[in-house]
């Protein structure tokens, strides 16, 4: 079969339900194998030094994010798909990544002036090779993904970050401090890079086309405005609490980030990659869009209330065993970070299904309220010293995007959502619950319900979001129909 041509998911074997294990056992694997990773440097590194090397990964954030126009969106999207477009979207991203790479080497001082570790700003000037290694990652990796075929993404995904975790003791020998994340962090993007050029099935070729520049940017520039503003919200309270208060206390909050954020990564990113090619698919047939549009979203809120159950049940003990005394103060704030991060996976549903029918600025608003708390945030930092209010604030904007992502797809994508309400309402209760648990030693009025009651009543409330999911079930039942007549 010649590369150019898509076959359908039966003709390829395996199914479609064959492909979604695929897709998020992959992601699961890549990200849990980042996870032990930042877990075995947090353990062996002092917590300050880690605090130290949580910003780097802040600093490639900002630097990405200034050129960043969702190329690899736009290469699954999109209904071109020849090679001459490809090689042009490909240069696109390699002039990005020296771009990005300029500015990260000539801003490093500034970044570790600002961030209170002037000592460090070599540290920042040699991690400007990781955004040209980044910018020579093969496209074709998720072109593929348009065919359903994720081989290749998740082996490029998934073996360097496994090397890098093999690297993480010899460099700790060598080093002991945050110069162990510094050099992980490379030895994985120049892995990736060798190997999606590996497994691509078109040559790396890179051009610079000035029409299909153009097509980039008016598909990208809400996109790239959006990577603005997923950078304020993925690291603008990592710099506030950085800055304000210290290094030691970044560490904690970083960490905590982490450990939630880890997991509604790989269910957001399995989800995007497992729905958004059958809606880009569909765009135009309105009557087969709709359900799938709302079952997408349906598993997004699904995702983000199965992480905060997990906490609930899981997260002080796997703190305690993972991390040991030295972020006992991590612990009551992991139930609060996981109903932050579960809400950035509420929106999620909506963005992917905007995007489908490219409605890419939908995503933007919605993120804009997170990015407007910021300010009180910091405010919040400066007077209080709090870190747990800090969480509130970030927490009640988000909540705002939230709504804003769900009348945006309504209203701007077409999608009809009053059957949702059951499950968004499900979802609301079990936060709640969730909320009282973390709180349960502060309010006096739960002195005599046992925390596992409020544990229980969540897992109880997680089951009745899945039962409420009708247009989920309609599709599991269709595909299985399907599959089965076949």
């Amino acid at each position: 079969m010649s590369v150019e041509q898509e076959a359908p998911p039966t003709q390829r074997g395996g199914g479609l339900f064959g492909k979604a294990v695929l897709l998020l056992s992959g992601n699961a694997a890549s990200s849990l194998l980042s996870l032990v990773r930042n877990l075995l440097i947090a353990r062996l590194i002092p917590v300050e030094d880690y605090g130290v090397a949580a910003t780097f990964a802040a600093a490639m954030s900002f630097v990405e994010m200034l050129s960043a126009f969702g190329l690899q969106q736009q290469v699954i999207q999109s209904k071109q798909q020849d090679t001459k477009w490809q090689s042009a979207l490909q240069g696109f991203q390699f002039a990005r990544a020296v771009l990005s790479a300029l500015v990260l080497f000539f801003s490093a001082g500034l970044i570790a002036d600002f961030m209170g570790v002037p000592e460090v700003a070599w540290a920042y000037q040699v991690l400007a090779i990781a955004p040209l290694l980044n910018g020579l990652v093969h496209l074709d990796i998720y072109r593929l993904n348009r065919s359903m075929r994720y081989g290749p993404m998740i082996l490029t995904m998934t073996v360097p970050v496994l090397i890098s975790l093999i690297a993480v003791w010899p460099l700790y020998m060598m080093f002991g401090d945050y110069r162990v994340m510094l050099y992980a962090i490379l030895i994985q993007m120049g892995l990736m890079m060798v190997i999606s050029i590996l497994t691509a099935e078109r040559a790396l070729r890179l051009s610079l086309d000035r029409s299909v520049i153009g097509q980039v940017v008016r598909f990208g520039w809400p996109l790239l405005i959006n990577n603005i503003l997923i950078f304020v919200v993925l690291n603008g309270e990592k710099i506030v609490v950085g800055r304000e208060l210290g290094m030691a206390v970044l560490g904690i909050f970083a960490m905590g980030f982490t450990l939630t954020l880890t997991p509604t990564m790989v269910l957001a990113k399995s989800v995007q990659s497992f729905f958004l090619p059958q809606l880009s698919k569909l765009q135009d047939d309105d009557v087969r869009f709709q359900p799938l549009a709302r079952a997408t979203i349906e598993a997004n809120f699904f995702n983000g209330a199965l992480l905060v159950v997990g906490v609930v049940l899981l997260g002080e003990i796997f703190v305690t065993l993972a991390l040991g005394d030295k972020y006992a103060a991590l612990v009551p704030l992991m139930v609060w970070l996981a109903i932050l991060q579960a809400m950035r996976v509420f929106k999620a549903g909506g963005a992917v299904v905007s995007l489908a029918r490219a409605k890419t600025e939908n995503a933007m608003v919605a993120n804009s309220f997170r990015v407007l708390s910021l300010p009180l945030s910091w405010w919040a930092a400066v007077e209080t010293g709090d870190l747990l209010l800090v969480i509130w604030i970030a927490t009640a904007g988000e909540m705002c995007g939230v709504i804003a992502s769900l009348v945006l797809t309504r209203w701007r994508a077409g999608v009809a959502l009053a059957r949702l309400w059951p499950v968004v309402g499900c979802v609301l209760a079990l936060l709640i619950t969730a909320a009282l648990f973390a709180a349960h030693g502060d309010i006096a009025a739960l002195a005599g319900v046992p925390r596992w009651t409020l544990a229980a009543l969540c897992v109880a409330l997680l089951g009745l979001c899945g039962w409420t999911m009708r247009d989920t079930k309609a599709y599991l039942s269709s595909r299985k129909r399907k599959t089965q007549a076949a």
